[in-house]
């Protein structure tokens, strides 16, 4: 009989020994993906916290968490989190979060309704690894009664977000600033933002990469690039290719209209093989970023309906959504390698199901799938150097795995 090595919990003995006496079969035991260093007893949490969250186990938090400079939280798949009292995650030191696509870990509160906690506030943390998450309902208000960031980092660190949903924040969802490499790749957000806040903003001299997420209904824009306008240097430069951003801007609307993609205040931006449909605005290059070294092209532009009325303000507002896809007030212009409607039908990316509904609340229930058909015009007209398809879900497999 083969000899082989397995992670031996103690409550699993019995039956591992049952299954040696049988030669002929086979034993598969699934390793957690992070080593239990320091286990975290499931139950209510709070206070000063370091060690890891055991596989298969629910945990409370009653109050604010908070991890010190050196320490670690993390996390092996298959963990519930459930927040209570508003409380946030406070982290100095690591966060190491890892579940898998079978047994992804969850973070949510108990009310399970929008804005009811505060998520993870990392601007000093020295580390940040989010894989195979659901984050869901952040946003509660802090003490001065304003809606909190979902994942925010403010400090030049290894931010890693990868294959995570996030659903029904009420500000930015993830926000990077301060010389942060960032590494943000096939993650789905929905439905976030109440009246503001952008789906992924980076700032101040963060570089990297923003690839194959889904971003629909967010209620400012989808992924915006600036440099701080005091300090223009380092500057904010990331390649942006081969997102799915639908339905965005709308809950914002008159007041600052949300783009697909924005890039201003000496960012510079490669924005290639997005798929871009139904936002508010498109894809702006306002004056101020480095218009010189942004690049962008081969991304798809698509409108379900010709206009939609805006009353965020009081007053009716016709938009074309056709007219906005470049915005006048912009200086981003089509390109010969876009794919550009002209009329409802015209470059229709042919989503495997969408409603087609250009503005919904904040916390909308929404059972869209953005997969590509066959015979879509995004496969096979995008920039290879990025991929050959346009958009998150791609042929050769390597996007969107939701």
């Amino acid at each position: 009989m083969k000899t082989t090595k397995f992670y031996l919990l103690a409550a699993g003995l019995a039956a591992l020994f049952a299954s040696c006496s049988k030669s002929s079969e086979k034993t598969t035991i699934i390793t957690p993906t992070v080593p239990a260093s320091n286990p975290i007893a499931p139950g209510n949490i709070s206070g000063f916290v370091k060690g890891t969250l055991t596989t298969g186990n629910t945990y409370t938090i009653t109050a604010d968490l908070t991890v010190k400079a050196g320490d670690t939280l993390a996390s092996q798949q298959g963990v519930t989190v459930i927040v209570s009292n508003n409380a946030q995650i406070n982290i100095q030191g690591v966060l190491l979060l890892v579940g898998t696509q079978t047994q992804p870990v969850s973070f949510n509160s108990s009310s399970n309704m929008p804005g009811s906690w505060g998520g993870f506030q990392c601007d000093s943390a020295q580390s940040v690894t989010i894989k195979w998450a659901h984050v869901d309902n952040t946003g509660g208000p802090d003490p001065s009664g304003s809606p909190r960031k979902t994942v925010f980092v403010a400090a030049p660190i290894n931010v890693d977000i990868e294959d995570s949903w996030f659903t029904n924040g009420q500000d930015d969802l993830i926000r990077l600033q301060k010389g942060a490499h960032v590494t943000i790749l096939r993650n789905t957000i929905l439905c976030s933002g109440s009246t503001d806040g952008e789906a992924i903003n980076l700032k101040s001299g963060v570089t990297g990469d923003v690839a194959y997420n889904v971003v629909y209904s967010q209620a400012g824009t989808g992924v915006k690039l600036e440099t701080n306008a005091l300090q223009p240097f380092p500057q904010t430069i990331v390649n942006v290719y081969n997102n799915t951003l639908v339905s965005n801007g709308w809950r914002r609307g008159q007041a600052e209209p949300g783009r697909g993609v924005s890039v201003g205040v000496n960012a510079i931006g490669n924005i290639y093989n997005n798929i871009i449909v139904d936002n508010y605005q498109g894809i702006e290059i306002f004056a101020d970023a480095d218009t010189t070294n942004t690049k962008y092209g081969y991304n798809l532009f698509y409108a379900s309906q010709d206009t939609y009325t805006d009353t965020t303000q009081g007053a009716s507002l016709s938009i074309s959504i056709r007219g906005n896809f470049y915005p006048s007030d912009g200086v981003g212009k089509p390109q010969s390698t876009d794919l550009i409607s002209n009329a409802v039908g015209n470059q229709d990316p042919k989503f495997k199901s969408f409603d087609g509904k250009v503005a919904t609340p904040n916390g909308a229930v929404t059972s869209n799938d953005f997969h590509l058909l066959s015979g879509s015009p995004a496969i096979g007209k995008g920039n290879s150097q990025y991929n050959s398809d346009m958009g998150a879900y791609t042929s050769d497999g390597k996007g969107n795995k939701h």
